[in-house]
């Protein structure tokens, strides 16, 4: 698809939770039709566990919003600590492009150490972020992609970055999900 066509996108970013959190952290997506916030999806992953990709699966497909979505951002690989988000599988069950966007390059020495040293099923994990490669500089931000050229991404991304560099859909999810686990919006994204 074009990218000037890719209008309808929903963004997944995680609630803040504190270090000591064991357990489910919720995760929100901010559906958006053009720059207008059309809906908002809720749902729960596990503290570095491993449903993360499923859990999108099924909120994208249980929700009136999927015969419209034509890509989906996340705000980093993984959510709710090393619950690192299968993108391939993402990619392949909803037949939607992905991107992973980030305002920094994350430090992917520390991210392989900690994976393989203290995150159970750390290994498949990794093997998911080294598959998809090193983030790419793109638009302002740093990306991952599947299913979505580099020209492409940074069209979407610069249509949806309208108060930031971090595109509206992430924004969006950002402040509900704060919302949620504080009772206020706020922080940066």
């Amino acid at each position: 698809m074009h990218p000037e066509r890719l209008s309808h996108v929903v963004g997944f970013d995680d609630a803040p939770f504190a270090r000591s959190h064991r357990g489910n952290v919720a995760v929100v997506g901010a559906v958006f039709a053009g720059i207008r916030l059309d809906g908002v999806l809720i749902d729960q992953v596990r503290r570095d566990g491993a449903n993360a990709a499923r859990t999108l699966i099924e909120m994208i497909r249980g929700s009136k919003f999927a015969q419209h979505l034509q890509l989906v951002m996340l705000q980093g690989i993984a959510l709710a600590g090393f619950n690192v988000v299968d993108v391939f599988a993402l990619n392949r069950e909803l037949g939607l492009p992905v991107l992973v966007i980030a305002r920094k390059r994350p430090d992917l020495a520390a991210v392989k150490s900690a994976l393989l040293t203290r995150v159970p099923g750390g290994r498949r994990k990794w093997s998911i972020i080294e598959r998809l490669g090193p983030m790419e500089a793109i638009a302002g931000v740093f990306v991952q992609r599947v299913g979505i050229s580099p020209e492409s991404a940074g069209v979407v991304i610069r249509r949806f970055a309208i108060h930031s560099s971090i595109s509206e859909p992430l924004r969006a999810a950002h402040l509900i999900a704060g919302a949620i686990a504080t009772g206020r919006s706020g922080g940066r994204v």
